[in-house]
């Protein structure tokens, strides 16, 4: 299982940069996608980051509009976090995190983006840890099972922090739906 060791690895060593090693310089769009490959970790193509994304991101306002056709140090931080949370999370849950994680910490992403980076990189090592108990490969399904499970655990723990954030700030939490209608 050489490769279930090396994405133990991965897990463990792999880590978006600082805050002060993001490129403090401006990118045009290809430098920008090549950057963010190296952000996250990537299992297969559905993980890659696309100019359409960053501009839909954009568009949206999850992320700051570039400056002419530039991104700054802003920008990526505002992608990695973007690009990991999208797996697990609306873009509009995305985007109340990223406001008071990244924006409320004084309004520079520099204060939030190190936050960011600090739960992450916990994140990655405990999983590391537990995917190294399921390294047999009579076992790939129960660790598939066993990680999906975790992942949904987390999920409804995420969620449910979202839900009272929003109720802090005074938003108008999504009313639940009752069984049977």
């Amino acid at each position: 299982m050489d490769h279930l060791q090396e994405f133990i690895q991965q897990l463990l060593t792999q880590r978006p940069s600082d805050w002060e090693r993001l490129p403090d310089f401006a990118l045009y769009m290809d430098q920008v996608l090549n950057y963010m490959e190296r952000q996250t970790i990537h299992i297969d193509e559905a993980d890659e980051l696309t100019a359409s994304m960053v501009n839909n991101y954009a568009k949206t306002g999850l992320l700051p509009h570039p400056e002419g056709k530039k991104y700054n140090q802003e920008h990526l931080a505002y992608l990695t976090a973007i690009c990991v949370l999208k797996h697990v999370m609306s873009g509009k849950d995305i985007e109340l995190l990223i406001r008071k994680e990244m924006n409320d910490r004084g309004n520079i992403p520099q204060q939030g983006y190190p936050s960011f980076c600090s739960s992450l990189d916990h994140a990655l090592s405990a999983t590391a840890k537990e995917v190294e108990g399921y390294d047999k490969s009579d076992r790939l399904a129960d660790a598939a099972i066993h990680f999906a499970l975790l992942s949904y655990a987390s999920g409804l723990v995420s969620r449910q922090y979202v839900t009272l954030l929003r109720q802090e700030m005074g938003e108008t939490p999504v009313a639940k739906k009752k069984k049977g209608t």
